[in-house]
């Protein structure tokens, strides 16, 4: 067995590193009042300085994916590193000279692209370093990205109060490109042939289950598999619900159980825990229920919540229903990485993580202004969570469908046919 130096519990809490820095783009929100005060930008226009980054997160995620595979880890990091700071630094330029183009080229575009390269870098080395829990591995950093808000709100609001809004971008900037330097540093892949500690031993003897690889697909090629779209249309619905159910949980609460503005705010930061739960809970249930199951899980779930939703009027079951939501919501980002392992193997899966979060970049537009125009359109929220029910009736039917490509791939891997 090849023998390696690197600790992989240090390795994954590199990635976390990684993570709960580029996971701060979740506390955007923390600048829209700033930001509007000083220059009298609408809201949209400061909104739209996230949805900028959310986009180029997925572009750069599916172009440099191949770049993950071909130099690293740590090369990776470091790239993600140098843009994700210079593109907080600078939107602290942006902010002297009051220029609202340069706030999305630095924030939204270069802090978008070390946003996409630093989610997938580490999460593809940990499936590697994790033969034996891979969905714990990827929970773990992903759940870094879920709850670096709740770290980062904090912070930003009294560097805001303190500092100033251009200073507070100097700093956050500074703060994060060194956090994911060292981070990097750290991140390398294991030698070919590594396992933990008696894990080849435990595989034997049946005490441990062997890691799922059904097949070792290059990223070009598993494009050009059904189970690729199948995983691509399930991460799709859950995040446009998902997503949409984030941007209105508010509004949503005030019109459904008639808690007023400052009630609803804390009741959604509260239960915006659960985001970050989900990806480390959900996760690690996968690796003992198996990945397909834990997705068929969270449609099933949904499909019922999000029917109830809008005519629960207790308190408490509103509040427990949004939750689950939140965790059902996190844990389909920290399961599809594993599941990608099981499907396609470990060859090129950076390349295949980014090419899977395009889905992610299309679900964050599409989600907020659909809930937005639906109640614009109907005066209420009700209408868009049935249509959203209604799409995880069709998420439901399609991890039933993948189950069909599974035991077509289980039947040739026994008879030594790969594909």
């Amino acid at each position: 067995m090849a023998e390696t130096k690197k600790n992989r519990w240090l390795i994954a809490a590199s990635a976390v590193g990684i993570h709960i820095s580029i996971g701060s783009v979740y506390a955007w929100s923390n600048f829209t009042v700033p930001l509007k005060n000083m220059f009298g930008w609408s809201d949209s226009e400061v909104a739209l300085t996230f949805s900028i980054a959310i986009l180029f997160l997925g572009l750069s995620a599916a172009f440099l994916g191949h770049f993950v595979e071909k130099h690293g880890p740590r090369k990776s990091g470091l790239l993600a590193a140098a843009f994700f700071g210079i593109g907080i630094a600078g939107s602290g330029v942006a902010v002297l000279v009051g220029s609202k183009s340069l706030l999305y080229l630095f924030y939204g575009v270069l802090g978008g692209i070390g946003l996409g390269v630093g989610y997938i870098a580490p999460v593809s080395t940990l499936v590697k370093w994790f033969p034996d829990r891979r969905g714990l591995a990827t929970g773990l950093a992903i759940m870094g990205f879920g709850f670096a808000a709740a770290v980062a709100s904090p912070i930003m609001n009294s560097l805001i109060a303190s500092v100033g809004v251009a200073n507070t971008f100097f700093i956050l900037g500074s703060a994060y490109f060194l956090m994911m330097t060292a981070s990097s540093l750290y991140l390398e892949r294991p030698p070919e042939g590594w396992a933990p500690k008696g894990y080849k031993e435990k595989v034997q003897s049946g005490a441990a289950k062997p890691s799922l690889e059904l097949s070792q697909l290059t990223a070009n090629e598993a494009v050009k598999t059904s189970r690729f779209w199948y995983l691509w249309l399930m991460l799709f619905i859950n995040v446009t619900c998902g997503i949409a159910i984030l941007a209105v949980a508010k509004p949503l609460a005030m019109e459904t159980i008639g808690i007023d503005a400052t009630a609803a705010a804390a009741l959604v930061g509260a239960i915006g825990i659960f985001n970050g739960l989900g990806r480390i809970g959900w996760a690690s249930t996968s690796d003992y229920i198996g990945r397909p199951n834990t997705y068929t899980t969270f449609f099933i779930l949904q499909i019922g919540l999000f029917f109830l939703l809008p005519h629960t009027t207790n308190v408490l079951l509103f509040q427990v229903m949004l939750a689950v939501i939140y965790t059902c919501y996190g844990g389909g980002f920290a399961s599809i990485p594993a599941y990608i392992g099981d499907l396609f193997g470990t060859k090129q899966l950076g390349a295949i993580h980014g090419y899977i979060l395009t889905a992610w970049a299309a679900a964050g537009l599409v989600g907020p202004m659909f809930a937005a125009y639906i109640k614009d359109t109907t005066g209420t929220y009700a209408g868009s969570l049935n249509i959203f029910a209604g799409l995880f009736v069709v998420a439901f039917i399609i991890s039933l469908l993948i189950r069909v490509d599974i035991i077509k791939l289980r039947k040739q891997k026994e008879s030594g046919i790969t594909a």
